[in-house]
């Protein structure tokens, strides 16, 4: 037994739901999950995620992906076949704080994390042991603003990952890097965005005396802290909280938000249509 998973989008009309039911029951597939969003009842943008099995001896990634395709002609629509089973190669970036880097470390030791991890680079090189005694490779690359040193990262990113997380890399990634590497990156942003762009986002929070702090998980793009947002997760301050306190509990919602982003994007529930995401 197979299990593939279908993302769907396009403009709303009938038929696409019936169409897909129909190609997967020619396949011999049974749908375990079915997901969808329309943006509105008239006129709507629709979006589905499907994920259904297949028998072992029925068709395979090849014939389905062909077959998938003519439908998505058929609505001018943008789909994606994946194998649900089939780990993604996730590369990691960490600068010094570690807290998010051993969280995932952890769920990754522990099978909660279905993903391979060909490296974890650093410019700081003091990780290296810790790193080591997970059994991930680590490479010290000592980039700084004045030198990203980006040509040794993209060459063992772009052959050896499916995608990147930043996983508090305190370096911004040029546009020159983003397109080179041209696959998806996942940033955990220590704020609530899109308030509290760039650095210090916890004394910029506290200066304007929220009642609420948060860390968002967002895709890289080419603009700083802009780009499409994956998950956030907040929690209550007081104005009793002092920078310190913030920072603290910060760094709980900082793991939490880019674990649950790692989740929902190796799982194939994220759908991005202009700067937002669908995250079924």
């Amino acid at each position: 037994m197979h299990t593939y998973i279908i993302l769907f989008q396009c403009k709303d009309k009938p038929g696409i739901v019936a169409k897909l039911s129909d190609f997967i029951l020619k396949n011999q597939g049974n749908i375990i999950i079915a997901d969808q969003y329309s943006t509105s009842l008239k006129n709507g943008h629709f979006f589905m995620r499907v994920e259904f099995d297949v028998d072992g001896k029925a068709q395979g990634m090849t014939t389905l992906g062909k077959g998938l395709s003519l439908i998505a002609k058929v609505f001018n629509a943008k789909a994606s076949l994946y194998e649900k089973d089939k780990p993604l190669r996730m590369g990691i970036c960490v600068s010094q704080p570690q807290h998010c880097l051993a969280e995932i470390l952890y769920l990754w030791r522990t099978g909660e994390l279905n993903v391979d991890i060909p490296f974890v680079i650093s410019n700081f090189k003091n990780h290296k042991q810790f790193i080591e005694e997970q059994g991930v490779p680590f490479y010290f690359i000592p980039a700084t603003k004045k030198d990203r040193r980006e040509k040794e990262l993209l060459k063992l990113a772009i052959d050896k990952t499916d995608f990147l997380v930043l996983s508090r890399y305190m370096l911004i990634l040029s546009n020159k890097f983003l397109k080179a590497y041209n696959k998806d990156i996942i940033n955990i942003h220590h704020g609530f965005l899109p308030s509290f762009k760039g650095g210090n986002p916890y004394a910029q929070a506290l200066k304007k005396g929220v009642k609420v702090i948060g860390a968002t998980s967002h895709f890289v793009n080419e603009s700083l802290d802009e780009g499409p947002i994956i998950t956030q997760s907040v929690e209550s301050v007081s104005h009793k909280d002092e920078l310190a306190d913030l920072i603290r509990k910060g760094k709980t919602l900082e793991k939490r938000s880019l674990v649950d982003a790692i989740r929902a994007y190796i799982d194939y529930r994220i759908i991005r249509h202009n700067n937002t995401t669908i995250v079924f």
